[in-house]
């Protein structure tokens, strides 16, 4: 998936400072990720080590093959987690496993991801690009800009109390009523058939 930063450019005395590669490249994507109005999806394939762990982690959903890992293998190179990993992490699994994880540098197969909660669902090898493909698509075919707002939504629980989320919520689904998608899943709905949203 991701092996995240090069470690050979990291010891080059020529190479640029390690702040600055954190604070202009990776931190800029994450927050990207974050950003976008719309669900993003990371589809594991393999390892997904230090920064690229990270950068599945900052995804909305997360789906990986049997034979996928998640690798905090910052400790074992005398780094401390970046790109958003001690964030991310926590909220997550909880902050007992993740510090565990991100101590120990311990790679966390796929399946192990899963039951903790780090990661959406784990697929067999052979079908994964089918599989992920299908989500995406399923996903993509759905009222996105709503999904944008549900996504918003999540992301500032963590920051309200009840009454501020129910406040936002309250004001999201005034949003959501007067889109078009709300109104074409209505008459789909009353049509007896199966909506065709176009994200507006």
């Amino acid at each position: 998936f991701c092996a995240g930063q090069d470690l050979k450019e990291a010891i080059d005395p020529e190479g640029p400072e390690i702040e600055e590669i954190v604070r202009k490249h990776f931190n800029p994507i994450i927050q990207k990720i974050r950003g976008i109005e719309k669900p993003v999806i990371a589809a594991v394939n393999g390892v997904a080590a230090g920064a690229g762990a990270n950068l599945a982690l900052a995804c909305d959903i997360v789906v990986a093959t049997k034979s996928a890992g998640f690798i905090q293998a910052f400790s074992k190179i005398g780094l401390i987690p970046d790109s958003g990993g001690t964030y991310f992490l926590p909220r997550l699994i909880g902050l007992p496993r993740a510090t565990a994880i991100m101590i120990t540098g311990e790679t966390v197969s796929a399946e192990k991801a899963e039951s903790m909660g780090m990661i959406y669902a784990v697929y067999e090898d052979f079908e994964f690009e089918k599989t992920a493909f299908k989500l995406a698509q399923t996903i993509a075919s759905m009222p996105t800009k709503v999904l944008g707002y549900t996504k918003k939504l999540l992301y500032q629980t963590f920051n309200n109390s009840l009454e501020e989320q129910l406040s936002l919520e309250a004001e999201t689904q005034a949003l959501s009523a007067i889109s078009e998608d709300h109104k074409e899943g209505i008459q789909a709905f009353l049509e007896k058939r199966a909506p065709q949203f176009t994200g507006k």
